[in-house]
């Protein structure tokens, strides 16, 4: 039962280095996801027959998508953009998948000339209709449009969305419009709005005004990802898509922060539990509410929340530095769940060396522990790495088959230490110096054999006894015979990993 009893505090201390890890792990899963999926949408253009022109807007829109997915992940954002390949009329090119966002691109050969495009009205383009060929009247040409008047001739066709532009080409498109207001407040005051509408959404990336925004794509830019596209190389090293140069520092805190509350939660819910139970089965027999048990529950959540927060945080922040690459490129093929079981270890080491700096602890009592802890880990990472294979729901499966595996390993720990002790009683084995074999007679043994004993340590004084009268009296003597007493003496465990006379 004690074998048991350490295994489930074992990972009941520990489990929050073990969910950090894990959390922290999946924070880079999806960003690197996110890389994955932009790098396989360029590449999807692979043997198009469209010219690097007419490709470069397409591409435009995939990476404008794909990137603010990227920096989405990294900032630990929910919102994405998809690509919706619409060809309708005024249809979105890009939109918010799960937040309200639309977005329109034209990555045309200068700015004033995609200026132009992205402010083009309506009524402008029913003109190219009928340049084109088109029969229908503006009526009809409005309906199957969907719009039920003329009164939005002069509206933008992309009213309502952000125009996006090349980056290079912004300030000239700015200037373009602006120019283009002040000509238009006196010839056509009706155009004005529509003018101005596209100024106030003009930009070169597209942002969710929270924190989230895709990364600037120039002109030359985009040709250059197209030709790359065309030929499927595209390469996100050499367009700087890696968590190398995404992930910074501070992303890592703020997810590692997030971790540490995950896991100071878990830490509370394992704590208090054993003394909530403790509790209510102490009112059911015997009726009334025991003070000191909810102190307990009270210093069990302090200690869980603050231990499991620490803790938590910390294996978060290495698996990401290292999984990231942060900490150079050998660190990245470091699975999670050794990152936290070495957390877990050194941890515990720090904890208790101060124990043995105060005097709590013996430098052998530490060195138990840290095998003890270094076996128990190893079959809680590998149970749990079985389990994770068999439950494929992420970080539950691993924490399941962690907390079997520190039971197990717990057991069978207690196990063979009771046989290697047994083994080192019988031969006086000191197991490479970690069995301290003690070879002094005890105490009681020597007092036995008649040696005389004295603790130099503590003073006695001697006591004052009066003179008292006894009136004589007769006694008889006793004839004591001298006795002799053999005396086996055994050898067994006197204390941790120490073997002595008993």
């Amino acid at each position: 039962m004690d074998g048991f009893r350490e295994g489930i505090e074992f990972f009941e201390k520990n489990n929050s280095s073990l969910l950090g890890s894990a959390l922290g792990n999946q924070y880079i899963d999806r960003v690197e996801f996110e890389i994955n999926e932009t790098v396989k949408s360029l590449n999807g253009f692979s043997g198009t027959a469209a010219s690097i022109s007419t490709l470069k807007g397409d591409v435009a829109e995939f990476w404008h998508a794909g990137t603010f997915n990227i920096k989405a992940a990294v900032r630990g954002s929910n919102h994405r953009l998809v690509v919706d390949r619409s060809h309708d009329f005024g249809s979105v090119d890009v939109r918010g998948k799960n937040f309200i966002s639309k977005a329109g691109l034209k990555y045309y050969k200068d700015g004033v000339t995609s200026a132009k495009q992205q402010s083009k009205s309506i009524f402008e383009r029913y003109k190219e209709y009928q340049a084109q060929g088109g029969k229908d009247s503006i009526e009809t040409f409005l309906k199957k449009r969907g719009y039920s008047d003329t009164s939005v001739l002069n509206s933008a066709v992309y009213a309502g969305q952000i125009r996006v532009i090349p980056a290079d080409q912004l300030k000239d498109a700015i200037a373009y419009l602006e120019k283009n207001i002040a000509k238009e407040s006196v010839n056509r005051p009706e155009q004005v709005q529509r003018l101005k509408e596209t100024l106030a959404m003009l930009t070169d990336k597209i942002s969710d005004n929270e924190g989230v925004e895709s990364i600037q794509l120039t002109e030359a830019e985009s040709r250059q990802i197209a030709r790359l596209a065309k030929e499927g190389l595209v390469d996100p090293k050499k367009l700087g898509l890696t968590t190398e140069e995404l992930i910074q520092e501070s992303d890592i805190i703020r997810e590692s922060f997030q971790a540490g509350m995950s896991a100071a939660v878990v830490s509370l819910v394992l704590k208090i539990t054993p003394e909530i139970l403790k509790a209510i089965d102490y009112l059911i027999q015997n009726g009334e509410i025991d003070e000191e048990q909810y102190k307990a529950i009270g210093l069990a959540a302090v200690t869980g929340v603050s231990e499991g927060f620490i803790r938590g945080s910390i294996s978060a922040a290495i698996t990401a530095n290292c999984k990231a690459g942060l900490l150079g490129s050998t660190l990245k093929e470091v699975e999670p769940s050794i990152i936290g079981m070495v957390t877990v270890v050194t941890m515990n080491t720090i904890q208790n060396s101060f124990k043995v700096a105060k005097g709590e602890m013996t430098r052998q009592e530490l060195t138990d522990e840290l095998i003890k802890q270094m076996f128990v880990s190893t079959c809680s990472l590998y149970i749990g790495g079985i389990s994770q294979g068999i439950i494929e729901l992420p970080v539950l499966g691993f924490m399941i088959g962690s907390f079997i595996g520190s039971m197990i390993g717990s057991v069978a720990y207690s196990a063979g230490y009771s046989a290697v002790m047994s083994f080192c009683v019988e031969n006086g084995f000191t197991m490479f110096g970690l069995v301290d074999q003690n070879y002094e007679l005890p105490k009681e043994i020597l007092e036995k054999i008649g040696v005389e004993l004295f603790d130099y340590e503590n003073f006695d004084y001697e006591n004052f006894t009066p003179e008292i009268f006894n009136v004589a009296t007769f006694d008889l003597q006793l004839y004591e015979y001298e006795k002799y007493d053999i005396i086996f003496l055994r050898r067994g465990v006197i204390g941790i990993r120490r073997i002595g006379y008993i």
